[in-house]
């Protein structure tokens, strides 16, 4: 079986999304300085617009969670803002909306969205089922993220740290509760727009 993998980009005050998040700014305002080093127009770029496999840290990074990426789950405000902008399920692999309505899932051209309104343990049970032997990624927004940190079912944490202060918005691990959670490290990963932490969540 896979992991239970939470991973999104942080800004250095710890914000995972701009504040006023629409379709129009999915991120929020400001937020999309936390996903530039995607896009970065030099050899550490991460996603390539010209069809050409890029290379580099942040390349690689990218490369690495598309291959061991088998479901992804995500919140509804982040199908809200994000399924117009994406046109497809963010990965090519099944995806699960944690929501509170009850909804036909929505098939796409890669996959399909499947809407689970029966609570946490319910949503990631039908991602590792469908992820097989490879991750369930956790990866859209900070609310549902941190709920599934509370709740103790993630395996692992991580997080891309960029160089920017947002100010405001809505940062990741606010009121995780009060258990204290120890964090194991495994990997600082370095390149000139952002900094990728790994860490394990023991049991």
């Amino acid at each position: 079986m896979g992991r239970t993998v939470l991973s999104m980009s942080v800004s250095l005050d710890g914000f995972a999304a701009g504040p006023d998040v629409t379709a129009g700014q999915p991120m929020g305002r400001g937020g999309e300085r936390l996903h530039e080093w995607l896009f970065q127009d030099d050899g550490d770029r991460a996603v390539a617009a010209d069809g050409v496999t890029p290379v580099g840290v942040d390349a690689a990074q990218v490369r690495e969670r598309h291959a061991t990426t088998g479901a992804v789950v995500i919140g509804k405000r982040t199908f809200d803002v994000g399924v117009d902008l994406w046109q497809d399920t963010p990965f090519p692999v099944p995806c699960f909306v944690v929501t509170h309505e009850s909804r036909d899932p929505l098939r796409m051209e890669s996959d399909a969205f499947t809407f689970v309104n029966d609570g946490l343990h319910s949503t990631l049970r039908q991602a590792r089922q469908a992820a097989g032997d490879r991750n369930v990624l956790i990866m859209g927004g900070p609310t549902t993220g941190r709920q599934f940190v509370r709740a103790g079912l993630v395996d692992e944490i991580h997080v891309q740290l960029v160089p920017v202060f947002l100010g405001t918005g809505t940062r990741l691990f606010d009121d995780l509760g009060t258990d204290h959670i120890e964090l194991e490290r495994t990997a600082v990963i370095e390149s000139p727009h952002v900094t990728h932490l790994r860490f394990h969540v023991p049991k």
